[in-house]
């Protein structure tokens, strides 16, 4: 009989921890494992996921957060999640994001159901804004997993700031794999040479100072590509009107072809005020790209070596943001150096080996 598997997230419409889960369902399924993927919110699928791989979508989230709308949400969510569990009876369950942390791990826990929590991201912007209650749930919750999987080492600083945590010692590090794209294209992607970053347009990605540090550089025949979509589109928007530079930066969505901009780009940035381990900055790394990253908790500083695969800057810095930039773009050499260098993350962050760590967890 097959290993069942179940993986829970919030949706797969898209984001790293999106990407990262649906590559690992992806991997256990071609190992002949019977794998379920668990979407608390029903929403479109932005990743190739393989057919082997059976989703369910749990809940349609009501925008209108009425006190009687959230109530109905969570008790279908809580009924059917635990239904769907009960029925599956996983070898394991591997948790992504805090929501569906708690979710999963309060059903397995009565359920009797091995389980694993995986958090994605700082959790300044998680599990600190939960009020003291919902922590302490989430403290027993994620005390009794087999494991916290982190993506970033230095990522378990940011759970013992909370008082309760302090005592939690089953913390795990698995990095998060390199996402293999399809070829790159032939066809230019933009008329012009460019400076590339990608993520969701939110206060945390830090799009509002590349933008300023690329106005600092003043280029002429160099323009700025954002992707993403996010909430933070309108504010940016308007700071770009406001600076005048419409022409030059490019808020140019979600794109299922960013392999071709990765290859073309003269230059990626990671903009971040925080961060759990950056999925773009891997991918860029990994097409070669030479990469500028603000030295933000966490993950730059274990991807990038500064000056050795890149360039890492004090966080908030825009100065020293702008002549980073200002340093790859008119060093030839440099930039071959950084791009070299940068591809050895296909090794070291490879599909095989990272699911190899969450193997011998799963298993243990």
């Amino acid at each position: 009989m097959a290993t069942k598997l179940c993986f829970v997230i919030n949706s797969l419409e898209g984001g790293g921890a999106e990407r990262v889960i649906t590559n690992l369902a992806n991997h256990f399924s071609d190992k002949d494992c019977s794998v379920t993927m668990i979407c608390l919110n029903t929403a479109g699928v932005r990743y190739e996921i393989n057919k082997k791989v059976k989703i369910i979508n749990l809940v349609k989230r009501n925008d209108h957060q009425s006190l009687f709308n959230r109530l109905r949400y969570a008790y279908l969510t809580f009924y059917r999640l635990l239904a769907v569990l009960k029925k599956e009876k996983p070898l394991c369950t591997i948790c992504f994001m805090t929501s569906a942390n708690v979710w999963a791990g309060l059903c397995c826990l009565i359920l009797g159901l091995p389980y694993l929590v995986s958090e994605r991201t700082a959790p300044a912007y998680t599990l600190h804004q939960y009020n003291k209650l919902l922590q302490w749930v989430a403290f027993h919750i994620y005390r009794k997993s087999k494991a916290i999987v982190l993506p970033a080492f230095e990522m378990f600083k940011g759970f013992k700031r909370i008082k309760q945590f302090e005592t939690l010692n089953n913390f795990k590090t698995i990095h998060n794999p390199i996402h293999h794209f399809s070829h790159s294209n032939a066809g230019t992607v933009h008329s012009k040479r460019f400076i590339l970053s990608v993520g969701r347009l939110c206060h945390e990605k830090g799009f509002d100072h590349l933008i300023e540090a690329y106005r600092n550089l003043n280029l002429a025949d160099v323009d700025l590509l954002i992707s993403g979509e996010g909430p933070e589109r309108a504010s940016l928007e308007r700071q770009i009107a406001d600076l005048n530079l419409k022409d030059k930066v490019k808020l140019i969505g979600f794109k299922s072809n960013l392999q071709d901009y990765y290859t073309q780009a003269e230059v990626f940035v990671l903009s971040s005020r925080s961060e759990g381990y950056p999925n773009v900055l891997v991918e860029a790394m990994g097409m070669g790209c030479a990469c500028v990253a603000m030295d933000c908790e966490f993950g730059p500083s274990e991807i990038i070596k500064h000056g050795v695969n890149g360039l890492l800057v004090t966080k908030g810095d825009i100065v020293e943001l702008s002549l980073s930039i200002d340093k790859i773009l008119n060093n030839k050499y440099l930039r071959r150096k950084f791009s070299e260098k940068a591809k050895s993350i296909n090794e070291t962050n490879s599909i095989e080996r990272i699911s190899a760590n969450w193997e011998q967890l799963i298993m243990s």
